[in-house]
């Protein structure tokens, strides 16, 4: 629950979240589905890249810094050298009684020492939630059904949904640079973009803003919302004098301490966290293969404390830095990757085909031995972006090359099917999934194999 500091960002943002839900003019009251079945630990681990993680506060009340790794307080103090990533994700509701004010999102970089530091940009984009002008990178919040294909326009619903999308395509947004050279002895601004609301119903707008970086030398990175004059961005001895002052924008609801009981308040993350990417191969236990049997199994994706589906995992990234008062941990796993391969292969007598789904149950009455379902149309979404896999079945059966689709997954719900997979006795298939952890999601998902019952006329007209 986010804590708002007026009133009017309140009923902004109630206003704008409510079409996202997509409620229908009918509610619906499924009965829930149990479904018996395996679900493992997600094999594999985070890598070790830093991640500066700057969602705190998610609705930006005020100028100030929002997260910095520089010495002088409030910043973190940590040098960021090498491959590094930014994740940052913020939405502003404007300025009381101003229907045209602009927020200016600024990244700032200093390198550490008398050289000039090279940072290049290995991937990533931004997005704002609505364009206010021609020529600005926007995904708005449209509804969309529950799966798309993807077949060579962008599909997308909302910023963080279209960030993670151009990061699986390799694609990025125009206002990025693909490289800096910065100079020693003052902050330089990477990026100054803005997060405007003019003309906006209502007054309320985000943007998510994602870099994979490549640094030649040890730097200092900071992230500070400023407001600029008229339509003008602030200039960047204001930003720095911002980043001088130690002024923090205002920050958002305390988490609960780690390990206390009872529920739980996450709150979001200000800090470096140590991990970017999860990379798995799911095999059986004991195997370097993954049986297609008859029941179903599935792995948790972005699992969290008093969230893991009682595996016993939590995914989640450690924090290496972080403000006080802010999350411990970084909840949910906003942006980091997943890749993860399955090494398929039927060890029957009988062909054999399995469904491969992405699935959102409810948490409450999910276990390692089952899932729970039974979300409908008016269950709140929980994960909306998009995924990438390769090896599924075309239609005369053969391995596919890459597809992507976009999911709008609602609480409790099974499915959609992404695709399946039909192999002969012994015989092997790879099969590969990619997904960007997109911030318009609440975690966990699981990723599911569900066995198919296959007809015999579709075995005999296998080639």
């Amino acid at each position: 629950m986010t804590c708002f500091h007026s009133r009017r960002a309140l009923t902004a943002l109630t206003l704008l979240v409510l079409p996202w839900l997509g409620a229908p003019a009918v509610a619906d009251a499924p009965q829930a589905v149990i479904r018996s079945q395996q679900v493992r630990a997600l094999p594999g681990q985070l890598d070790e890249v830093l991640v500066v993680n700057d969602n705190n506060p998610e609705l930006i009340t005020g100028e100030g810094i929002l997260v910095s790794t520089f010495r002088q307080p409030p910043g973190l103090d940590l040098a960021l050298n090498g491959r590094f990533d930014l994740f940052s994700h913020h939405v502003f509701a404007g300025k009381d009684d101003e229907e045209t004010s602009t927020l200016w999102l600024a990244v700032l970089a200093q390198p550490i020492g008398d050289a000039a530091v090279t940072l290049e940009l290995l991937g990533g984009s931004t997005s704002l939630s609505q364009a206010t002008r021609k020529g600005q990178t926007a995904a708005p919040f449209l509804p969309l059904p529950a799966l798309m294909s993807e077949s060579g326009t962008p599909i997308a619903a909302g910023p963080g949904s279209r960030v993670a999308g151009d990061i699986l395509r390799g694609e990025s947004a125009p206002e990025l640079p693909e490289s800096w050279r910065i100079a020693p002895g003052s902050a330089s601004a990477l990026v100054v973009l803005p997060i405007p609301v003019a003309g906006l119903d209502p007054l309320l707008n985000g943007r998510n803003l994602q870099m994979r970086l490549q640094s030649s030398g040890p730097v200092h990175l900071a992230t500070v919302a400023a407001y600029g004059e008229g339509e003008r961005a602030p200039t960047l001895s204001r930003l720095q004098n911002l980043l001088a002052s130690g002024q923090q924008s205002p920050k958002e609801h305390s988490p609960t301490p780690r390990g206390s009981k009872g529920n739980i308040i996450y709150s979001r993350v200000s800090g470096v966290q140590i991990g970017s990417t999860w990379t798995a191969t799911l095999t059986d236990p004991g195997s370097t293969d993954l049986a297609l049997s008859g029941k179903p199994v599935s792995w948790p994706i972005s699992s969290l404390e008093k969230g893991d589906l009682q595996t016993g995992q939590v995914q989640t990234a450690e924090l290496k830095v972080f403000d006080d008062g802010t999350a411990w941990a970084a909840h949910g796993n906003y942006g980091v990757e997943y890749d993860l391969t399955l090494p398929l292969k039927n060890r029957g007598a009988t062909p054999r085909t399995v469904a491969l789904a992405l699935e959102s149950p409810d948490k409450n009455g999910s276990n390692s031995k089952q899932l729970r379902f039974g979300g409908g149309n008016s269950s709140p979404v929980m994960f909306r972006g998009p995924i990438e896999v390769r090896g599924l079945d075309d239609a005369q059966g053969q391995a596919q090359g890459r597809r992507r689709f976009h999911l709008v997954l609602r609480r409790g719900q099974q499915g959609p099917e992404l695709g399946r997979v039909t192999l002969a006795p012994g015989e092997r298939r790879q099969v590969r999934i990619r997904l960007v952890y997109p911030a318009d999601a609440t975690p966990p998902q699981v990723l599911t194999l569900l066995p198919v019952k296959q007809s015999s006329t579709a075995l005999n007209s296998r080639p």
